[in-house]
């Protein structure tokens, strides 16, 4: 699992790639609460997420519960395929509250 972070002014993004399971757990977990510690709007970007395993979404539900228990904003956006299939498997997107958005090209078979 590979992160990386961005600052735009109040927008700080964490771009997650490769697998979101429960291997990647504890370094991703650390990852977010330093994001949570922040004042800024959070967004996840998870359109390089290959695999993710119940430990993945269970973190992702955690970091969304922190924001909400501290009035933090914090979205997800650009789900991969494989997370969008968790979500609806679990039956979590009206929970989590983000429209499901696969990246474009997942949209059209692989091809921008």
């Amino acid at each position: 699992m590979q992160v990386s972070t961005e600052q735009r002014g109040t927008l700080h993004r964490l771009r997650l790639e490769g697998d979101l399971d429960i291997y990647a757990a504890a370094d991703l977990k650390t990852a977010l609460v330093d994001a949570l510690s922040t004042p800024h709007e959070l967004e996840i970007d998870l359109a390089q997420i290959s695999a993710i395993d119940t430990s993945g979404i269970q973190l992702l539900a955690a970091a969304k519960r922190e924001a909400l228990d501290t009035g933090k904003t914090m979205r997800m956006v650009n789900h991969s395929a494989a997370v969008v299939e968790l979500i609806e498997l679990y039956d979590l997107a009206g929970w989590f509250g983000d429209p499901l958005w696969l990246p474009q090209a997942s949209q059209n078979g692989g091809t921008a």
